[in-house]
């Protein structure tokens, strides 16, 4: 840019008129703008010079388009973006906090540190947010900046982000809907959020994990709920009657799987425990190795495996395959190993294999998790009870 423009810019950003400035920005972004994929770190560097000189003398409604025009930019000049972002007008700042590339995660951990919750909430609403801004967010934010972060799968949180989740949905149902269904919380947190959480909370958790388009599958896993709650209400009060008498004594109906689970255990400490020593039981019928092998690899009590192995339905099975990223084939063999699974007919197990394939893995890890959660409580809780 030749001097004379540059005196005469000069003179226009002191003395012009506010309607003179608003028209000489307008035609600067518009002559940025069709230019910028073209235009160098230096070209880029003038722009820069040029709008934070006349952004710091015109009105908020021209402020509020420049905002509004660079924000989807990747080459924005990066000074002018800083300190519209940093406005304390939120219309000004707000399209910048959402979208705009160039907000490096330090300043957008200071604007979350310096402004008002307005500015809070346009930063929750950003593709990605990184450990300290949401540390910040969660630390400052009201119910609403905190509600957004929690649903906001692209924010990435510390534990200490988390531990302020969990302490916060303790008392607040919503949120604890929206952290107990993140795929990133710690089993630990999962564990105790789940455990404070109310009955109603816990059933809209399966219901919200459910796939929108199989009203099939999300019937099955709510009769699968049923079927294990029932189960434990059962057992409790078996346990209830017989206080004093060893575990397996409060569950008449469960095997000796002591002899298996040692094979299985030693196959663990080998490091040979996998998906194929799974369907080698399962198509041996091997049944007692089979339940073992699915308590181990899934992370799930005996105890509930053997209960979801003899339920009415296949669907549990289902539900554990597919928290463990099994094959069908690997379902099929298990299917086929329950008890009466021989007589499955052909058609039945192409409906199962429909259903398995519409099951969603990320629905069926949360409800393994809530039974394995309601499985550790309960044997807390026997444990607990003094003989």
């Amino acid at each position: 840019m030749h001097a004379p423009y540059i005196a005469e810019l000069d003179d226009l950003i002191e003395r012009g008129s506010p309607g003179k400035r608003a028209t000489t920005l307008e035609r600067m972004t518009a002559f940025f703008l069709d230019g910028a994929s073209r235009f160098n770190d230096d070209h880029v560097r003038l722009f820069d010079l040029v709008f934070s000189r006349l952004i710091g003398k015109i009105e908020t409604a021209a402020r509020t388009e420049l905002s509004r025009r660079l924000a989807p930019v990747g080459k924005a000049p990066i000074e002018t973006v800083r300190r519209l972002a940093h406005d304390d007008d939120i219309a000004v700042a707000g399209p910048l906090l959402e979208r705009a590339d160039r907000l490096s995660d330090a300043d957008l951990a200071d604007i979350a540190q310096s402004k008002g919750q307005a500015h809070l909430l346009a930063i929750c609403a950003r593709a990605r947010i990184a450990q300290p801004v949401t540390d910040v967010l969660l630390r400052r934010g009201d119910r609403e900046v905190v509600h957004s972060v929690a649903e906001n799968r692209g924010a990435r949180l510390s534990d200490e982000g988390f531990c302020t989740l969990v302490e916060r949905a303790k008392t607040d149902g919503v949120l604890a809907e929206k952290v107990l269904l993140r795929s990133d919380i710690p089993p630990r947190l999962f564990h105790a959020l789940l455990l404070t959480a109310t009955d109603a909370v816990q059933r809209r958790l399966i219901a919200s994990a459910m796939p929108e388009t199989s009203s099939e599958v999300r019937r099955a896993l709510a009769k699968v709920s049923n079927e294990v709650a029932k189960s434990e209400v059962a057992k409790s009060e078996v346990g209830k009657s017989e206080v004093g008498k060893s575990e397996v004594a409060t569950s008449p109906a469960l095997r000796d799987y002591s002899r298996a689970r040692q094979t299985i255990e030693a196959l663990q400490q080998e490091g040979k425990l996998d998906e194929a020593n799974l369907v080698e039981f399962a198509q041996k019928s091997q049944y007692g190795e089979t339940v073992a092998a699915l308590a181990l690899l899934c992370a799930t009590p005996i105890e509930v495996v053997d209960r979801l192995m003899n339920a009415e339905r296949p669907d549990p099975v289902l539900i554990l395959c597919k928290s463990a990223g099994w094959a069908w084939s690997t379902v099929k063999a298990v299917i086929m190993a329950r008890p009466g699974g021989a007589r499955t007919s052909s058609q039945d197990l192409d409906a199962i294999h429909a259903e398995f394939d519409r099951l969603s893995p990320n629905t069926a890890q949360h409800v393994v998790r809530f039974w394995q959660v309601r499985a550790d409580d309960k044997g807390r809780t026997t444990r607990d009870v003094p003989t």
